[in-house]
């Protein structure tokens, strides 16, 4: 027979999971009437708390998703929500989804079952149905640098519409009609963004969209790599690339080196991020940056706020991009 859990404790009282844990750790204030009929609830389902639950929580702990901790900004974002996290006595769980359905539905699995006490879901999460069954158990949850419009959650974001808009206006200043774009896939809102903030651009100085020129569904290093290649062997090809992350751009480097160009006399490259990869690459990476320490700060606190009361009425955050220039982009050479 299955062992009960603290979501059946409080589906079967009629109160919130909270409530439960803060009778059973004896903190918070729970009226009396509240109190026993927790305690009744645990008694009738035999419920045990487990030896894991509650050496958590003393050592209060925030699940965190991203794609890639190897991506430097996933990196930079971790470090941040960390180090902010300590501030208010919390620790930190990173689990890397790949942008994976499956292992995006297994950590959230995970992580419930470790009861931790909030999650900050910073990958695709291309299936809502896992968010959604998190916000009904009353799992503290929040988004950073990703959306879902049609939920009532706390998000922190950047403008990327902005951000991709001044990237490829830029280019224009400097010139250049052939501008490619590079991007990831654009089921995500942010991604989906930043091609509309490139493509509001080209209409308004009156350049085609021109189809060809858009590369979508890169994931890596090595798919923007191979697509700067191919984009690079069109009939007109661009004499300009903007991508929408740094390892995209990175990779549409080594592909314009692959393809015998030089960097930015054959072609301009503009990124998005400005992580710390945008210093270490030469030239160093003309970029959007994102406020990464601020990102990781707001989220942290918007989301210690829900834990403390869960009633909270949620924000949406939308944080200003700044473009870095750098040694990437110059005027076009005609």
């Amino acid at each position: 027979m299955k062992q009960p859990t603290i979501y059946d404790v409080a589906k079967e009282a009629g109160v919130a999971i909270s409530t439960v844990s803060k009778v059973l750790n004896n903190t918070g204030s729970i009226g009396a009437k509240t109190r026993k009929k927790v305690e009744e609830t645990m008694q009738k389902l035999n419920y045990q708390p487990s030896v894991a639950a509650s050496v958590k929580k003393r050592i209060q702990t925030i699940g965190l998703l991203i794609p890639d901790i190897a991506d430097p900004f996933m990196a930079e974002i971790a470090r941040a929500i960390e180090d902010h996290g300590r501030k208010f006595g919390f620790s930190l769980m990173i689990c890397s989804t790949d942008n994976d359905l499956d292992k995006e539905m297994e950590y959230v699995s995970i992580l419930k079952k470790k009861y931790i006490d909030g999650i900050i879901i910073a990958t695709g999460l291309k299936n809502t149905a896992a968010l959604k069954e998190l916000i009904s158990n009353e799992i503290p949850v929040a988004l950073l640098a990703r959306e879902v419009p049609s939920l009532a959650v706390n998000t922190v974001v950047v403008n990327d519409f902005l951000g991709a808009f001044e990237a490829t206006s830029y280019l224009i200043k400097l010139g250049h009609r052939k501008i490619a774009m590079i991007t990831e896939d654009i089921y995500f809102p942010v991604t989906k963004s930043r091609l509309d903030g490139y493509k509001q651009a080209l209409e308004e100085a009156g350049i085609n969209d021109n189809g060809d020129l858009v590369s979508l569904n890169n994931t890596s290093y090595t798919d923007a790599l191979e697509s700067t290649v191919k984009l690079l062997n069109l009939p007109e090809p661009p004499t300009a690339i903007f991508a929408s992350t740094e390892p995209l751009a990175i990779g549409a480097m080594q592909g314009a080196r692959e393809s015998g160009l030089d960097i930015p006399k054959d072609i301009s490259i503009v990124g998005f991020d400005n992580s710390i990869l945008a210093k270490m690459c030469y030239p160093q990476l003309t970029t959007v940056s994102q406020p990464i320490h601020e990102m990781g700060k707001k989220i942290i606190k918007l989301l210690v706020e829900q834990i403390k009361d869960p009633k909270k009425v949620k924000q949406r955050i939308v944080m200003s991009p700044e473009l870095v220039i750098r040694g990437t982009a110059t005027k076009i050479n005609l």
